[in-house]
């Protein structure tokens, strides 16, 4: 039996859509770990290679249970088709070098997880495709990087660590003018609380390490977009590549869907009053966060979120030392460059995510050496409060 109904809220969707029953009749998803599949005939093997039937090949390729995931990821999204890979960063690379060929050009934010922008500055110019990083926020920027060869458009909305928040559906509509597709990393926000597609974009990715996973047990990723898309840009790429999601980790991450809705929401009530106290702390220079007027792009968040975030960026006032000082007289909140789990984690972006990054580079992001990026868990929000009430005091 399977659950493939659309319209349902996302609440019900994360619990029951793409849902694929045995014969047993399993209340949770099954894990089917294996590699391969029997055919009962060999002329009904050609006739599955052919795709002139149904079912499964490979597991490199597809699995049921990573399909079930697949399914309900695009149910959540609201794309028609999806395909799950064994990290995040799978998922970005998979994206942008399948999307683009030697003599391409690539027009991407240059506020982007380390990481990414190793893909984008360093690996992808390897193969011959161009790329230029500018300033996301101002619309202009990306008007006047564009050039004949321009063909993919990128970003991250918010960034990771700043919180930046990039107009998605004017760059969406700038891509279309020239017939380029944009890609958006949506970790920061979630499937929840911002959607891509909906706002114009072509290709959504994500971490499911991150929010997806949301308790720090396994590594994932995915891609989402419209099944033409994927069917002559991805497919191959994927097949022939292999970075495909485990079984395992795939229903470790179905079951991480189910309690997503609740995880967001409170993680982001209590994002919300923490930002609210640490911008009124003498020892706090400066606080980021989606959710508070006094965010830089307030009304491109209004416009395009629907919800703050579980994130907060800020500034110590005394750089390194207090920063460092600061996270070391934390008790509740763990020191941890991972994000969206169960338990608050703090990190110092400039000594880790962004470290490869020059001093250059990282203050036209805004990093400073006092510079913190506060992961909301779902500890007792008065009980986050205090700690880091103490841990100002004690620093």
């Amino acid at each position: 039996m399977s659950t493939n109904k659309r319209n349902w809220k996302p609440q019900t969707a994360l619990v029951h859509s793409g849902t694929l029953r045995s014969g047993f009749g399993e209340t949770s998803e099954a894990i089917y770990l294996t590699q391969g599949y029997v055919y009962e005939t060999a002329q009904a093997a050609e006739a599955r290679f052919k795709g002139e039937e149904p079912g499964f090949i490979y597991s490199r390729y597809a699995n049921p249970t990573v399909d079930m995931f697949e399914k309900r990821m695009c149910a959540l999204e609201g794309a028609e088709d999806a395909r799950a890979t064994a990290s995040g960063m799978a998922a970005v690379t998979a994206a942008l070098l399948c999307s683009a060929k030697g003599g391409d050009h690539i027009v991407a934010a240059r506020a982007l997880f380390g990481s990414c922008r190793w893909v984008v500055e360093t690996l992808a110019p390897r193969y011959g495709i161009e790329a230029t990083l500018v300033d996301g926020t101002d619309i202009a920027n990306w008007e006047k990087a564009v050039k004949p060869n321009t063909k993919l458009f990128f970003l991250e909305s918010p960034t990771n660590p700043t919180l930046e928040v990039v107009d998605i559906a004017a760059v969406a509509s700038l891509a279309n003018s020239i017939g380029a597709r944009l890609i958006v990393d949506n970790v920061f926000a979630t499937p929840l609380q911002q959607k891509p597609l909906q706002l114009g974009a072509h290709i959504v990715v994500y971490s499911a390490t991150k929010h997806i996973d949301g308790q720090g047990r396994c590594l994932g990723g995915v891609i989402l977009s419209d099944k033409k898309w994927i069917d002559e840009n991805l497919h191959d790429y994927f097949r022939h590549t292999g970075p495909s999601l485990s079984p395992f980790n795939a229903w470790t991450l179905l079951k991480g869907l189910e309690t997503l809705p609740l995880r967001v929401r409170q993680q982001t009530e209590s994002a919300g009053r923490i930002a609210d106290f640490l911008a009124e702390r003498p020892e706090i220079a400066r606080v980021i966060y989606p959710g508070r007027a006094d965010h830089p792009q307030a009304d491109i968040v209004k416009k395009q979120m629907s919800g703050g975030s579980t994130l907060i960026c800020l500034d110590v006032k005394g750089g390194k030392q207090a920063a460092f000082a600061l996270q070391n007289a934390l008790d509740i909140v763990l020191i941890s460059n991972n994000l969206g789990d169960a338990k608050s984690l703090i990190t110092h972006p400039a000594t880790t995510t962004h470290k490869n990054l020059s001093d250059e580079a990282r203050a036209e992001l805004g990093i400073g050496a006092g510079t913190l990026r506060l992961s909301v868990g779902l500890e007792d929000t008065d009980d986050l409060l205090e700690d880091i009430a103490q841990a100002l005091k004690a620093k």
